[in-house]
């Protein structure tokens, strides 16, 4: 039996799956394909629990890569999963996979000299879990030659959203690792029909398996430049609250440069192995429509929607407070949020994308702000935003606390509609149940916590001249937020 540390690659902004993912909350997050989140799946497919005994294989705790901005929701859908991680590195700021994957392997060599990872991002859907074991278990006879391994799809039909991997020939049935011949950007429309009839390209799945000591090596051979900075930024790690945060100042000199551009691209030892069984990366709305149950009409819906007389369309509501109807449509992606809607004809699903850069460019804070603004403790929604108020939801977990802050520009009132709530005023701290409220004059220094088992929902009723987000000042924070 063979020990392999999942590496999750946890970053990056989803823009099309638009209004549902978006840059503060991307799509690796969010429910896309039933209650469980893609990172979630990820993570409990790349465990010991989800391998069949008699496996060749067996899974180490996940190594999770991650921003800043989402470590505590990292941290929260793993426990939530019940995945306890080996650790969680925290990039001061995106340089895209091949430095992650890079801080990834060295992390584990320091702990590790014969450590093997499976890097996988964690937004893809893979429905059958004991066909990738044994895949990524045929892989493992090539990393024992101290081989690069990557894997491949059989393609069925020309997508231009992936990157594609030429071989030889297209595999034979056997499942045996293979050579590469070269990888291939994403193609053109008519460029994709030619190579799924030349029959020998296969999907790039973006998901590698090696030696954590054979990859560092390939990095020392084609990217040279990118060692020193990585290699610093782990060595001058610090710990932060469970997480490991990577050195800022020598993160910042490495390049922003995917692992296929600095390595697999340039390497001689690769092997490429076929999954062959249903995948996706979930890269755009026509995806989850292909990968959602559908009616015999090949409509799929979700939430509060209504098809009447539709063909292959997708209706999707994410709000309790929207019902999407849709009549005669036909081949038509329509996703409603309470604050944005999209509706667009499903083969110009990846063109949602541009439709994100047009609304930034216009300064729409819908293209990059989710409606729930998730923190440490919880999350929060703003329910109406006047001149001078505004009215928010908050959920606040089990043990979850604020920070203990004033405002310079507002006073709050607290409506408890949920739970019980241990709120601090001035000198004053006291349980406020449900149905009950209290009082926060503009300028005292106040705290909100949940002391129980169960979540803490209230009603915050803000007024004054000024109610932004950034109307803050903090004392204390058990998250060591500034």
């Amino acid at each position: 039996m063979t020990r392999v540390t999942p590496v999750l690659l946890a970053g990056g902004s989803g823009t099309r799956l638009w209004p549902l993912s978006r840059k503060s909350y991307p799509k690796q997050f969010v429910s896309l394909l039933g209650e469980e989140t893609p990172f979630q799946a990820a993570a409990r497919r790349l465990t010991t629990r989800a391998v069949d005994p008699g496996s060749a294989l067996e899974f180490r705790p996940p190594v999770a890569v991650t921003n800043s901005d989402f470590r505590f929701i990292v941290a929260e859908q793993l426990h939530d999963a019940g995945i306890d991680p080996a650790a969680i590195l925290i990039e001061p700021e995106g340089r895209n996979t091949a430095p992650a994957i890079l801080a990834a392997a060295l992390h584990l060599l320091a702990q590790d000299p014969d450590a093997i990872m499976l890097v996988a991002p964690s937004d893809h859907a893979i429905p059958d879990t004991k066909a990738f074991h044994d895949t990524v278990a045929l892989g493992l006879e090539a990393v024992a030659e101290g081989r690069l391994v990557t894997f491949g799809v059989r393609p069925t039909h020309p997508e231009t959203a992936y990157g594609y991997l030429e071989v030889p020939a297209m595999p034979n049935g056997s499942g045996r690792p293979m050579p590469l011949r070269r990888f291939v950007e994403k193609p053109r429309a008519e460029q994709a029909a030619l190579m799924l009839a030349e029959g020998n390209y296969l999907w790039n799945a973006g998901i590698f398996l090696f030696a954590a000591k054979d990859i560092r090596s390939a990095f020392l051979a084609h990217a040279p430049d990118l060692c020193g900075p990585v290699e610093a930024s782990v060595r001058d790690a610090r710990p932060d609250l469970g997480f490991l945060r990577l050195d800022p100042a020598a993160w910042a000199r490495a390049r922003d440069i995917s692992i296929d551009y600095a390595v697999m691209e340039k390497a001689d030892n690769l092997s490429v192995v076929l999954y062959d069984s249903a995948w996706s990366d979930l890269g755009g709305w026509d995806a989850i429509w292909r990968n959602s149950p559908a009616d015999e009409n090949g409509v799929v819906l979700s939430g509060g929607a209504t098809a009447i007389d539709c063909h292959d369309t997708l209706l999707r509501s994410d709000s309790p407070r929207l019902e999407v109807v849709g009549i005669g449509l036909q081949n038509i992606m329509a996703v409603a949020m309470n604050d944005a809607v999209l509706v667009a004809d499903m083969g110009r699903a990846q063109e949602v994308k541009s439709a994100v850069e047009v609304l930034r460019a216009k300064g729409v804070p819908q293209a990059t702000q989710f409606p729930k603004d998730h923190r440490p403790w919880g999350w929060f929604e703003s329910l109406v935003v006047g001149p001078r108020f505004q009215v928010k939801r908050i959920h606040v977990n089990p043990g979850g606390s604020l920070s203990l802050q004033s405002h310079l520009h507002r006073s709050e009132h607290w409506i408890v509609v949920e739970g019980t709530a241990r709120v601090t005023v001035g000198d004053t701290v006291k349980l406020v149940a449900e149905n009950e409220s209290i009082y926060v004059p503009l300028g005292a220094v106040h705290r909100m916590e949940n002391p129980g088992r169960v979540p803490m929902v209230l009603i915050e009723v803000q007024t004054g001249t000024y109610v932004g987000e950034d109307d803050i000042i903090r004392y204390q924070d058990v998250y060591a937020r500034s």
